[in-house]
């Protein structure tokens, strides 16, 4: 059983190792401790009951910390401040033609159609996402506010 605990162990590594994401470690670290259980000669159903409770426990105790540890977060920029404003085209809005510009929190941007339609200039419209260097807009039929 030594062996099979062994073979068991390295295989939740290499797993692991593979994906990187935190997924089988728990497993090794459960098989890790049935290993010892079978170097100390225990029944085979401890040992099984060693690798299911150690690896409930090691899951139940670092999942939360390895994720406080690897989540990435996300931080605002400046840009988001344009996200929702509602602003004038200043060059005409040709997805096609990848032209288009509308000015956006005192700042000229390059700026594409959510819907693909062409947008005159003049026109306004609503800054629904941002995309790179480009707003994504839609069309408003009121300037209830601007932002030029």
């Amino acid at each position: 059983m030594i062996t099979f605990w062994i073979v068991v162990t390295v295989a939740f590594l290499a797993m692991e190792a593979a994906t990187v994401g935190l997924v089988s470690v728990w497993f090794a670290i459960g098989s890790a401790a049935a290993l010892i259980a079978a170097a100390l000669r225990a029944n085979f159903w401890v040992q099984i009951v060693v690798f299911l409770a150690v690896s409930g426990i090691a899951l139940a105790a670092l999942r939360p910390l390895a994720r406080r540890c690897l989540h990435v977060r996300q931080k605002p920029t400046n840009a988001d401040r344009v996200l929702g404003i509602i602003c004038p085209v200043t060059e005409e809005i040709d997805n096609i033609h990848g032209s288009g510009a509308v000015s956006a929190g005192g700042k000229e941007w390059t700026a594409r159609s959510m819907s693909g339609a062409v947008i005159p200039v003049g026109q306004y419209v609503r800054v629904a996402s941002i995309q790179g260097v480009k707003l994504l807009v839609e069309e408003v039929k009121t300037p209830a506010q601007t932002d030029a």
